[in-house]
């Protein structure tokens, strides 16, 4: 990149640069930054674990600075640390963007001078943020938020699974260190040979998810349903991997009282009296009544990865059907939900059947105690942040590589 755009660059994201902090050691604060092409103004769990993020850190941790590079319609920063890097749209990607210049985004990242960078994919951003690390000297940690692999055989055909794998194992096994949200992620990354990974759960606000919040009837008047509703809901992206017509297929099988209430699906919903369709909720308080509202939450992904919108449910709580593989069902088992043996429309109907036919007023107790017990932010941040510590510690005490002399 030649200097002249650099300097624009430079110029470009000055308010993120002006509030450069001290090099750390690790013993104290330091300056993480991290970065993802998976952020994007309907963006799923992704952009809420980083938002959790820079809020916990704000009040937690005020002596960490954050500074987040994600894809936006331009070049800027602004002065609490959000950069954005100028990317074009893809193309039926609810608004998702994709880099294209690695040599942007890498010197973008230097110019930010951080102790450690934290890459949540391993696609530009991601390889733009071990460059920068090794320009740099300062250790970058992959959060592997993705099962590349396993999307690319769904959305290509099992052809495209193997070639994926290779690049996705190649790529993390490049990292200083991996964290993994779930056993399920973790083992994915051991069967690709990545050694340095970090098992580390993610986390709910239990505050802001909070059975408090629901108002039932208000909701049902709001849809035009009848109080002997059974009301099952389900919030994420309009993503093939969600199984959302398994859902549907799901609740038609049952018939009435059972309703489906996707929130964020999108308009390519398949059609039917059974399902009721809402936009995407920016506004995280009015999405938490809207869970809260609900008398169980739907979740249909066996290859999910975590699911935190089954957290959310949880602490909304919300009894959640799900599947008894992957993430999810490191999460739910008979005392929170009803785990289904199959995410095909005939398990998921049957296990609904089954939750329907349980005492849920214990088991939603029993969700919403574990949301609150096991799986707070706080214990997800203060992991995290000394594990940040740890590596940029053992990066100032490693020493320095030895010079080739002629």
């Amino acid at each position: 990149m030649s200097e002249a755009t650099e300097l624009r660059l430079a110029e470009k994201i000055r308010p993120a640069v002006a509030a450069q902090a001290p090099r750390a050691d690790g013993s104290g604060g330091f300056h993480l930054v991290d970065t993802t092409m998976m952020y994007a103004p309907k963006s799923g769990g992704v952009k809420r674990y980083l938002l959790a993020k820079r809020a916990w850190l704000e009040r937690r941790r005020p002596d960490v600075r954050h500074t987040l590079v994600v894809p936006g319609a331009r070049t800027a920063a602004d002065a609490s640390g959000l950069v954005t890097i100028a990317a074009a749209r893809l193309p039926f990607g609810n608004g998702y963007r994709m880099p294209a210049s690695l040599a942007k985004w890498e010197t973008v990242l230097t110019l930010l001078r951080p102790d450690i960078i934290e890459a949540g994919d391993v696609f530009v951003p991601g390889h733009a943020a071990l460059e920068a690390g090794e320009a740099l000297g300062v250790p970058v940690v992959g959060f592997c938020h993705t099962d590349a692999a396993a999307l690319a055989a769904l959305h290509f055909g099992e052809w495209a699974e193997a070639p994926t794998f290779n690049f996705w194992a190649q790529a993390f096994q490049r990292f200083d260190h991996v964290v993994a949200p779930s056993r399920h992620m973790a083992a994915r990354l051991a069967e690709a040979g990545v050694q340095r990974v970090t098992i580390q759960q993610l986390g709910v606000d239990t505050d802001l998810f909070h059975p408090s919040r629901g108002d039932r009837a208000r909701l049902l008047k709001r849809l035009g349903l009848p109080w002997e509703t059974r009301l099952l809901v389900f919030a994420g992206r309009p993503a093939r991997e969600k199984n959302i017509e398994s859902m549907v297929e799901a609740v038609e099988r049952l018939g009435d009282p059972y309703r489906l209430l996707l929130v964020g699906a999108g308009d390519d919903v398949p059609y039917s009296r059974h399902v009721i369709c809402l936009d995407y909720e920016r506004d995280p308080v009015k999405l938490a009544g809207i869970i809260a509202s609900c008398d169980a939450c739907l979740h249909a992904n066996e290859n999910e990865i975590f699911g935190l919108v089954v957290l959310e449910a949880m602490a909304a709580g919300l009894p959640v059907v799900g599947s008894r593989r992957g993430g999810v069902g490191e999460l739910i088992d008979e005392a929170v939900g009803q785990p289904a043996d199959s995410v095909e429309p005939r398990g998921l109907a049957a296990a609904i059947e089954a939750l329907f036919a349980r005492d849920l007023a214990e088991i939603s107790r029993a969700a919403r105690h574990r949301a609150e017990t096991r799986h707070g932010w706080d214990a997800t941040f203060e992991n995290l942040t000394r594990l940040y510590a740890e590596l940029i510690a053992g990066r100032a005490a490693a020493p320095p590589p030895l010079a080739l002399t002629a």
